[in-house]
Order: structure tokens, then C-alpha cells, then sequence
């Protein structure tokens, strides 16, 4: 049986409407598991029973965190967030800390999780962190941005051997204070966070960059998904 992997759906505020980019299903598929989408709903039995039904969660990219979740003022028009995903997304997390289930942060998946501990979040790079670091990229996004540097005596530093990654990068927000219980894995050259985890979860692992875009030709993208789903087989024989 593949592991079920639950993916938070991604929101289209024109169409009023769920989406979802390919690569972030492919690349789980690829990686050895079954990805779901979860449906919108601040239903906390609902959401218990669907987390329940997986193995797994990947928190996706999107629409930026409210600052309301780390009790700061938006930047006048430097903010576009969705309040019912945050609403919904702090359940799931809350629900998958309880219950140990592996989760996997991407992007905004980042942002959220660290916000959502507890932490704060640079609102807007070039406002309130100007570098000459390309964190928003154009197409294509499959290619590098910049370097990270992977600190020593981390579980990535483990995984992939080495001090340093290409990476791709398309955001404009970044983890500015780190939650209690989170640990930084991998910092830009410009001192952003670029990789979290969390060390009294069994897997709970955040990036910045995207795999889903990069899987394909990255062997670290793969190594990253396939570590996540793998580590829901390692849950199963404990």
C-alpha cells in the first residue's frame, strides 16, 4: 500500500476556486505515494478524520501568511493572504503535531509553519530585507536562483552530504524570527532561512525553495520528497 499523502489545496481568489500545481502530486507520486487534495473546511472533526486517512501532509505554496497570525500589522498593499487557508492549515497543523504525522513545508509551507509556532515572517523581502540575492525569480522555475548553505549536524545536511545547494526561489516573504521547538536547517548567503525542521517530531521538515518545480532535475528535490514519504513507512514499523 503507497503512503497517502494529504496536499493543502492552493486557492484562486478570481475564480473563487481549489487549484493545484502538477508537480506537486507528481513529484509525491514519483517519490512512492498517493497524493490527496484536501477540500477547504474550518470543520475540526472533518479535518481530524481526513489527516487521520493520511500518512502524510504537504503544507504548498500560495497566497502569503497574515500577518494576523503573528500579530503584526500588513504592509499597505505589499500582502495578499487567504484567511480561511490560514484558518484551516492551523488546524491541520495543530491535528498533525498531535497525532506524529510526517509533514513536509514548502514555500509558503515554510512561512506558515514557522508563523503558526509562534514565530514571525519578513512580510516583504525588498522592504524589509533588501538583498541582491534573486528570491523571486522568472520562469522557468525549474532552474537554479542561489546558493544555500546546509548547516553541519542537520537531518539535510544527513541526507544530502554536503555544505551547499543550488537552489530555485520564488517568494517574497521569508522566516524573519524562528519558532520555539524549530531548528533552522539551511540559510541563503544574505542570512534568510532557507530549511527548518522540528527535532521532537518524528518528520517535520519546511523548505523554502520548490521541489515540486525542480524534482525532475534535481536529485536533492527527489531526495527530499522521497525522504518525506519514506519516513510515513519508518512511522508504520515503529
Amino acid at each position: 500500500m503507497k503512503a497517502i499523502i494529504g496536499v493543502m489545496p492552493l486557492w484562486d481568489d478570481e475564480k473563487d476556486s481549489i487549484w493545484m500545481l502538477p508537480g506537486y502530486m507528481d513529484g509525491i507520486r514519483e517519490a512512492g505515494g498517493l497524493p490527496i487534495i484536501f477540500p477547504f473546511t474550518k470543520d475540526k472533526e472533518e479535518l481530524e478524520q481526513l489527516v487521520q486517512m493520511c500518512d502524510g501532509l504537504l503544507f504548498t505554496g500560495g497566497h502569503d501568511v497574515s500577518p494576523d497570525l503573528y500579530h503584526e500589522k500588513a504592509l499597505d498593499g505589499l500582502v495578499v493572504s487567504c484567511q480561511k487557508r490560514d484558518e484551516m492549515e492551523s488546524l491541520v497543523l495543530q491535528i498533525a503535531i498531535d497525532t506524529n504525522k510526517p509533514l513536509l513545508g514548502i514555500c509558503r509551507g515554510i512561512q506558515f509553519v514557522n508563523a503558526a509556532l509562534g514565530g514571525t515572517l519578513y512580510q516583504d523581502i525588498p522592504t524589509q530585507h533588501p538583498s541582491d540575492i534573486e528570491h523571486h525569480q522568472s520562469a522557468p522555475y525549474d532552474i537554479p536562483a542561489h546558493e544555500v548553505k546546509i548547516l553541519p549536524e542537520t537531518p539535510l545536511y544527513s541526507l544530502v552530504g554536503k555544505e551547499s545547494l543550488a537552489v530555485n526561489s520564488y517568494h517574497h516573504q521569508a522566516v524573519k524570527d524562528v519558532a520555539e521547538g524549530l531548528e533552522v536547517m539551511a540559510l541563503s548567503t544574505d542570512g534568510l532561512v532557507e530549511a527548518l525542521y522540528m527535532p521532537s517530531h518524528p518528520f517535520l521538515w519546511a523548505v523554502q525553495w520548490h521541489p515540486e518545480f525542480s524534482y525532475q532535475k534535481d536529485e536533492v528535490s527527489k531526495k527530499i520528497l522521497r525522504a518525506f514519504v519514506e519516513s510515513v513507512a519508518k512511522g508504520r514499523v515503529s
